[in-house]
């Protein structure tokens, strides 16, 4: 899934992310700057990583996608990561409600998540993450560098901007 227009950024940051996981919602300050600081200049693009210890991550991952195709991602990505809470505690019921409260088809959620019609793009994306060393959440990868969120973090986004940065440099001579 991404938060692109048209034009072709000049960096992409892949975001490996789990809707679950509580350091995924607070990697979202570090997101929401580097969306600030960069605009369109940056791509960021959410991949899905869904952990077995989390039952409901895969579901949430599906019901993410569901936001992308009607033109809400982020701020759908924004209002569940915000409520990791609920979603552990109330499971799909609160995926929906969610979708419901942003004025998004909430009827289309629940269709998706029974018909299962993203759970394709849900596998790959994990299957991808796995291939490229991915084990946990969040996980960043720009410019081919790798990194981990998971266990901390402390001065990730100073370092994706070192790269942004340098990305940015190259295309700009």
């Amino acid at each position: 899934m991404n938060d692109s227009s048209s034009a072709r950024p000049a960096a992409v940051l892949d975001v490996w992310c789990e809707l679950e996981c509580a350091d995924c919602r607070t990697a979202l300050d570090d997101l929401r700057a580097l969306r600030a600081r960069y605009g369109d200049r940056l791509e960021l693009r959410l991949r899905h990583f869904p952990l077995e210890k989390h039952k409901h991550a895969f579901a949430a991952a599906q019901a993410a996608e569901e936001a992308a195709e009607q033109g809400q991602a982020w701020p759908y990505i924004e209002a569940v990561l915000g409520r990791v809470e609920d979603l552990n505690r109330k499971g799909e019921p609160f995926l929906i409600e969610a979708a419901r409260e942003l004025g998004l088809d909430a009827e289309e959620f629940d269709t998706a998540l029974i018909d299962g019609r993203h759970i394709l793009i849900v596998d790959a994306d994990q299957a991808e993450g796995k291939a490229i060393g991915v084990t946990g959440t969040p996980t960043y990868v720009i410019g081919g560098e790798l990194l981990d969120g998971s266990k901390s973090q402390e001065g990730l986004r100073e370092r994706i901007e070192e790269i942004a940065d340098r990305l940015l440099a190259e295309q700009e001579s």
